[in-house]
């Protein structure tokens, strides 16, 4: 499988396209992530580098039942990021003794098995044994409000296929599902206006 291939694909796909230890040969540890709003910098996500998780983050046990399990995500996020014009994130990782050269992420996005937006990023060379931060952009284009209130009434079928290579060779895959929930902001809001309605009376 090659990267002509996934950029090909329509739909999620049922399984893995490489087996876990497809990347044992390049020995590549991811440290940590964070997502922002690219434009206030507010961190929507982050986990990693010994730092207390931001957002809300769990292991797909659902999906699968064997070690494929830590390969597949579960994400909440509040249903403001649907709107974000832009989001960054940093992935920061170790690598082996080995040098990795071409070190490329595609990123497909679904909404009921609908293809929505398709990313390709490429980090390039990492020397053997270094520590090395991969920024990326995402231009996020934007969704029709039907669509949006679809995502938020459907948790979990917005969904995502995360292929990882080195060269041409498939060495990682993961895939996440996403569930969009309404802003706290907006509930404490609701609350304090409800409150303040019971007082009034």
């Amino acid at each position: 499988v090659g990267p002509r291939d996934v950029l090909r694909l329509k739909k999620p796909t049922h399984g893995f396209l490489c087996p876990l230890s497809a990347s044992e040969e390049h020995d590549i540890d991811f440290l940590s992530f964070v997502i922002k709003d690219d434009a206030s910098k507010r961190i929507l996500f982050e986990v990693g580098n010994g730092a207390s998780m931001i957002g809300q983050m769990d292991i797909d046990y659902d999906s699968f039942n064997n070690d494929n399990c830590f390969r597949a995500i579960k994400y909440t996020f509040e249903e403001d990021v649907l709107r974000l014009p832009v989001v960054s994130t940093t992935l920061t990782f170790k690598v082996g003794d080995q040098p990795i050269d071409n070190f490329r992420m595609i990123e497909r996005h679904y909404f009921r098995n609908q293809l929505v937006k398709s990313y390709d990023f490429t980090f390039g060379f990492c020397i053997p044994g270094s520590i090395n931060t991969w920024d990326a952009i995402y231009n996020v284009p934007p969704l029709k409000a039907d669509t949006i209130q679809e995502m938020i009434a459907h948790p979990y079928e917005t969904t995502s296929d995360s292929f990882y290579f080195v060269g041409n060779e498939l060495i990682m895959h993961n895939k996440a599902r996403y569930r969009y929930v309404k802003e706290e902001r907006e509930v404490d809001s609701s609350i304090r206006s409800l409150e303040n309605l019971s007082m009034e009376r």
